[in-house]
């Protein structure tokens, strides 16, 4: 009730409610083709390697007065090079994916560790970077996050027959002319993207969860691709809603909040679903 009271009347409650349910839509949209791909470690990978872009950024603004790159677009241009970085290795050399991705998520917490470090000054915004802080959003976040959400949205929908033909078959499609490395590519920047607009609500640490437990829920009940991409964005947005609610008035951390009642949403429908598919089976049986 408190909650309810509050986001009638302060503004930045409202601006929170608006970046959980941006961020709950491509986080279904890209969440539900990551699980599908058992891309979740590639995610992992590059959600890591946002703190060196967010370090970069806080050094040059604090040690060298250097104002044009924001903490947003440092992780944005972090993000992107990293997703380039793994799809361009995997892709395109003999080096085993597993270690490059390993190398890529290591080195990324460890450089942005390193570049905070030297940051003059005492970091205070360390823990709002790794475990997010969805109530100090405003306006222009607001904005790159619907911006975001647009570009996502937009390629995901306007290349949805590539992808889900590459998903399923990339040797068919590279027959039937599909650039099948660019796309790859692309996807990997549509996953860096969506990971961007998850740490501005859940922070670097929890971002992965947030994508992949919502669209892993979708897949134990839904049967097809389109309608995994439906529940998996009602999920993101529920649970997102919910954990900020729930926190908001004991004053815990609102992204653990947001993931643990995603995590206990999908224990509690693969619980149902293995109970209901144990019942059919023993139905079945003469």
């Amino acid at each position: 009730m408190q909650f309810v009271h509050d986001l009638v009347a302060f503004r930045f409650l409202k601006y929170a409610v608006a970046a959980a349910l941006l961020a709950a839509i491509p986080a279904g949209v890209m969440g539900s083709w990551v699980v599908v791909r058992r891309n979740t470690y590639v995610a992992g990978a590059i959600s890591h390697c946002i703190l060196a872009g967010i370090g970069l950024a806080v050094y040059l603004q604090r040690a060298h007065g250097i104002q044009w790159l924001s903490p947003a677009g440092g992780a944005t241009l972090a993000a992107v090079g990293a997703a380039l970085l793994v799809g361009l290795t995997t892709l395109r050399s003999r080096f085993r994916t597993d270690t490059v991705l390993s190398a890529v998520w290591a080195v990324g917490m460890a450089l942005g560790v390193s570049l905070l470090a030297m940051t003059p000054g005492y970091q205070t915004d360390l823990m709002s970077y790794l475990f997010g802080n969805i109530l100090m959003v405003g306006p222009s976040d607001l904005a790159r996050m619907a911006v975001l959400n647009v570009v996502v949205i937009g390629l995901m929908a306007l290349f949805y027959n590539r992808f889900l033909a590459i998903g399923f078959n990339a040797e068919m499609a590279r027959l039937r002319g599909v650039r099948v490395e660019a796309f790859e590519l692309l996807f990997m920047v549509l996953t860096a993207l969506t990971i961007v607009l998850l740490v501005q609500v859940v922070g670097i640490v929890l971002a992965l969860a947030l994508l992949t437990l919502p669209g892993a829920t979708a897949g134990l009940v839904a049967r097809r691709l389109t309608g995994m991409i439906v529940l998996a964005s009602l999920l993101a947005g529920a649970v997102s809603l919910g954990g900020l609610a729930l926190s908001y008035g004991p004053g815990w951390p609102a992204g653990a909040t947001i993931v643990e009642l995603a995590a206990l949403l999908y224990i509690g429908v693969a619980g149902v679903t293995g109970v209901r598919r144990r019942l059919r089976h023993h139905a079945a049986e003469p």
